[in-house]
């Protein structure tokens, strides 16, 4: 398995906060808490910032994919709006989970509340080149629902 070193540095007042952390030797992803002060209450088809508290260093060549946690979608159809999300080697910015309750009850967000999960990916920059035509395929046009099925 690659590794990439991942630099964190905690925003102050938030060292009761776990850090971010890989929860089984196999997980992918590295569980994001809320910094929030007090309950935050989420209600059915509210969209909210939530602030993890942490700023990160990815290196130069990967990025960080801010995931939903499947248990939080399925149990309360808390989500994110733009999943996944990406934060840049070059953001150093706190990293905020922009999250949606999809469900039918409002979501109360605790603080240290496990809300998304951070994958760390290698990312490849394509080369631009401006053409006249691309090759066609047997797909060509075929857009949404193009099979159908």
């Amino acid at each position: 398995m690659k590794t990439a070193k991942l630099l964190i540095k905690r925003s102050p007042g938030t060292e009761d906060l776990e850090l971010p952390a890989y929860k089984s030797e196999g997980a992918a992803g590295l569980d994001l808490c809320a910094d929030v002060h007090g309950d935050v209450m989420l209600a059915p088809g509210e969209i909210k910032l939530i602030p993890t508290g942490i700023s990160v260093m990815i290196p130069q060549g990967f990025e960080g994919q801010v995931r939903p946690r499947s248990g939080l979608a399925l149990k309360h159809g808390v989500t994110l709006v733009n999943t996944p999300g990406t934060i840049d080697s070059d953001y150093r910015g706190i990293v905020g989970l922009p999250l949606i309750n999809l469900g039918k009850e409002p979501y109360i967000i605790k603080r240290g509340a496990r809300l998304a999960q951070l994958v760390i990916q290698e990312v490849v920059q394509a080369s631009i080149e401006c053409v006249n035509d691309l090759e066609e395929t047997a797909r060509a046009h075929g857009g949404f629902g193009h099979t159908g099925i």
